[in-house]
């Protein structure tokens, strides 16, 4: 009985192993097509964006978000994996200096520490949309 146990408990983990290896590659996929979509148009980094009680995002890749303003639409890197945005819930900023600045390097989101900042046209974000919700993803 302990044997069958055994068996059974190593194939539930080699199955687990090999889940969270398939998704790899995928989410490492896309944020590395995000990285050479910002380098390759050139995309203006920025240093803050003002926010409001009224912004939205949409996750593109585990480390990048749209952040979405009612004048415009930012591309946000994280300096990790920022789990913490997949529950759909209201976005909120932690923000330490201002009131309605959200700083790159500085300020977090959620617990996420913010990297980068890049301004976006509307065109840009619709593109990186597209990506985000590509065969693959995990969006």
């Amino acid at each position: 009985m302990n044997a069958v146990m055994g068996i059974a408990l190593s194939a539930l983990l080699l199955a687990c192993v090999a889940q969270d290896t398939q998704d790899k590659p995928a989410t490492q996929d896309a944020e590395q097509a995000v990285r050479d979509f910002v380098a390759v148009r050139d995309l203006e980094e920025l240093d803050k964006l003002r926010s409001s009680s009224n912004d939205s995002w949409q996750v593109i890749a585990d480390e990048f978000i749209i952040y979405e303003t009612r004048k415009a639409a930012y591309l946000v890197e994280f300096t990790r994996a920022c789990y913490e945005l997949e529950d759909r819930t209201r976005i909120v900023a932690d923000i330490r200096r201002e009131r309605n600045i959200i700083r790159s390097r500085f300020d977090t989101i959620r617990g996420c520490r913010i990297r980068k900042i890049f301004a976006l046209t509307e065109a840009e974000a619709a593109e990186l949309k597209q990506l985000g919700e590509s065969p693959g993803s995990r969006n």
